[in-house]
């Protein structure tokens, strides 16, 4: 019989299955995810807003429409996290920011009504650091979300405590969203299966150049299977993409015969460690020796490029953050504050000229990957950090070196997923990015799936509920410089 700890850490895939044959309850899924949150969530800070007793009924309703054999949709009794920015009515919306007067929302955002109408039990919402921009689960409002693997590591951010509650068996399904690496920055961090989409691919409720909401999982089936509900569409986003009849559960295929490209030089901001280049070269000799052809592809971003991608950003939150009363901006965090005063005063012309850059980082990425089937690549170029640390590397010249190889599938609006390929020499998580062609979501889940299935057993990561005096429930003593709780 499974334990609480097992019952909680079930796959989405397995908890449906489990669902139609009356094999599994949604209420003691939900009870059992619900324990594990309570042994865990004061270390792991994972959620903004929870509701167990909401949630509960959630799955009692669930349980009655397997009982009556109507269940909603593939989703139905499996337990969600949505995080912070995705709107849920009446649910406030901070941004993880201390200085803001939270939005409440009259209305819920796209996924959210996709998620109700497939029949999912929401847990909550999931905490991000100030507005999106630290890479980190370091927050004003919140404090600092930290890696079930380590208490003292980073979850990475902005998708910070979706990602912790996906890594620490908080259920199957979590919600992250992405603009430069939010979503595959906790993946590799956390050793996650995610997928940033396509843009346009899952509707939202704030579109923005470049911005994407995708599945964080610990199985690329799972990613898969979130996919088929969060894709479906909604005239709410002007930019979304057409309707698509896509069989998000056809996950099987080979490698032979694809073009697959190895680019592990950004270009752009700080190079590679070298236990991540290693790793992600045996993921790609894993796709070399299944018949892929492999090439290595040069660095098509610049510093310049990335550079102006930050200014561009920067001058959007300072617009945000001049728009405060100034006893307000005090509690901002400071890294975020010393950041956007760079957008200060910057002319209308150097605003359109970054917008251009943008355009040209969107054509440099379609040329460059435009030969292959598949990109491989580094995610970032070191592994988790201190989790007290906002951003990887310190110094505030430094805020954006670790996004160079995500940021331009950001800009393109290429698919881009992750799944862990490797450890560190400390069992820090490593993970390999797999993009796709524009538009070809379902190609790289499908590789994804295949490395999965083919990545060497030391790869396969062993949860941290999983293994015998697992971390989560207390932490060490922190040497980072930057240690405390903002």
């Amino acid at each position: 019989m499974l334990t609480k700890q097992g019952l909680a850490a079930m796959s989405a895939v397995e908890m449906a299955a489990g669902f139609a044959d009356r094999t599994l309850s949604p209420v003691e899924v939900h009870d059992a995810v619900q324990s594990v949150i309570e042994a865990r969530e004061s270390v792991l800070n994972a959620f903004w807003v929870r509701d167990p007793d909401e949630s509960r009924k959630a799955a009692l309703a669930s349980e009655a429409r397997w009982a009556a054999g109507e269940p909603l949709g593939p989703l139905d009794g499996v337990p969600v996290t949505l995080k912070e920015n995705v709107a849920r009515r009446g649910v406030p919306m901070p941004s993880g920011n201390a200085g803001t007067e939270p939005v409440v929302p009259e209305t819920d955002a796209p996924i959210t009504a996709r998620v109700l109408e497939s029949g999912g039990v929401i847990l909550g919402s999931t905490v991000m650091p100030d507005w999106g921009m630290l890479s980190s689960g370091v927050s004003s409002r919140h404090g600092i979300s930290r890696s079930p693997w380590n208490p003292d590591w980073t979850t990475g951010g902005s998708s910070s405590g979706a990602g912790t509650a996906a890594a620490g068996g908080y259920g199957p399904l979590h919600v992250g969203t992405d603009i430069g690496g939010s979503i595959r920055l906790p993946g590799t961090w956390l050793g996650l299966a995610t997928l940033k989409p396509s843009y346009g691919r899952i509707p939202l409720d704030t579109p923005y150049l470049g911005r994407a909401a995708g599945p964080m999982t610990r199985t690329v089936a799972d990613a898969a299977l979130f996919m088929g509900v969060l894709s479906q569409p909604d005239s709410r986003d002007w930019t979304s993409l057409p309707p698509e009849d896509i069989d998000w559960s056809a996950l099987d295929g080979e490698v032979r015969g694809l073009r697959v490209g190895v680019h592990l030089d950004a270009g752009c901001g700080e190079p590679c460690d070298a236990e991540i280049l290693a790793a992600v070269n045996r993921a790609a000799a894993v796709f070399e020796a299944a018949g892929a052809v492999v090439e290595p592809v040069g660095p098509f971003m610049t510093q310049e490029l990335l550079d102006d991608l930050d200014l561009f950003w920067r001058v959007r939150s300072w617009n945000d953050f001049r728009a405060l009363e100034p006893e307000a901006g005090l509690r901002v965090h400071p890294h975020i504050v010393r950041w956007c005063q760079g957008g200060a005063d910057v002319p209308g012309a150097r605003v359109l000229q970054c917008y251009q850059q943008i355009m040209r980082i969107q054509a440099r990425t379609v040329a460059a990957t435009l030969p292959y089937d598949l990109m491989l690549s580094p995610v970032a170029p070191v592994a988790a950090f201190a989790a007290e640390q906002p951003m990887p590397f310190p110094g505030d010249e430094k805020t954006m070196a670790h996004i160079g190889f995500t940021a331009p599938y950001n800009m393109s609006g290429q698919p881009a997923a992750t799944v862990n390929c490797g450890f560190t020499a400390d069992r820090r998580p490593i993970g390999v990015q797999i993009a796709g062609r524009r538009f070809d979501d379902l190609g790289v889940l499908r590789a994804a799936a295949w490395y999965e299935r083919n990545r060497p057993a030391e790869a396969v990561p062993r949860w941290p509920d999983e293994a015998d005096g697992a971390p989560t429930g207390e932490r060490t003593t922190s040497t980072t410089p930057e240690g405390g709780k903002p």
